[in-house]
């Protein structure tokens, strides 16, 4: 949804400056073998498993327009972050930042509340949530036990920790079909 609004903001602009970009808060992870050292590799997606901290201080960078900033991407097929691989220009006007803790009542994440010009939560149920959850480990080629148990283990925690540990967001879409 984040990346759809992007791409909608940028067809409307008349610049050569994009009039908006996408900073993914997935570009934070640790990387496996931090996780895997600290125990937390099964984990992976949990708040811990982030660089929460780094990432809290590059959102609040964004603040500042003097200069053109560079973020982490995360590569899913390779299942790490590469570096930089994001270039924000310093004349673009909105900064559509994305990811699950990003409205945590938390530190540091809560730490952001007066960054945020406007916050969207996007609420499916909890049972969408589980189907999109095991087909996205399914595309990421687990067998369906295996991706019902990520899902289950890890991704719904996850998920119930949001739902239950965020502030209010300025507007949320609820979602209740697939």
């Amino acid at each position: 949804m984040a990346e759809a609004a992007v791409r909608y903001l940028n067809a409307q602009a008349a610049s050569e400056t994009p009039a908006a970009e996408l900073v993914p808060m997935d570009g934070y992870h640790l990387d496996n073998r931090i996780l895997k050292a600290r125990g937390l590799l099964a984990r992976k997606g949990a708040p811990e498993t982030f660089d929460a901290s780094g990432f809290c201080n590059a959102i609040r960078r964004l603040q500042s327009t003097e200069k053109e900033l560079f973020f982490p991407l995360f590569d899913r097929q390779l299942d790490l972050s590469i570096a930089n691989a994001i270039a924000i220009h310093q004349e673009t006007p909105i900064i559509v930042v994305e990811g699950n803790y990003l409205l945590l009542n938390s530190d540091p994440w809560k730490s952001l509340a007066n960054v945020y010009s406007a916050t969207i939560f996007v609420s499916p149920t909890l049972e969408v949530l589980e189907n999109r959850l095991i087909q996205r480990w399914i595309e990421h080629g687990f067998d369906s036990a295996a991706a019902l148990k990520r899902a289950k283990m890890n991704d719904l925690p996850n998920a119930e920790l949001v739902i239950n540990n965020s502030v209010d967001a300025d507007l949320t879409l609820s979602q209740n079909d697939h």
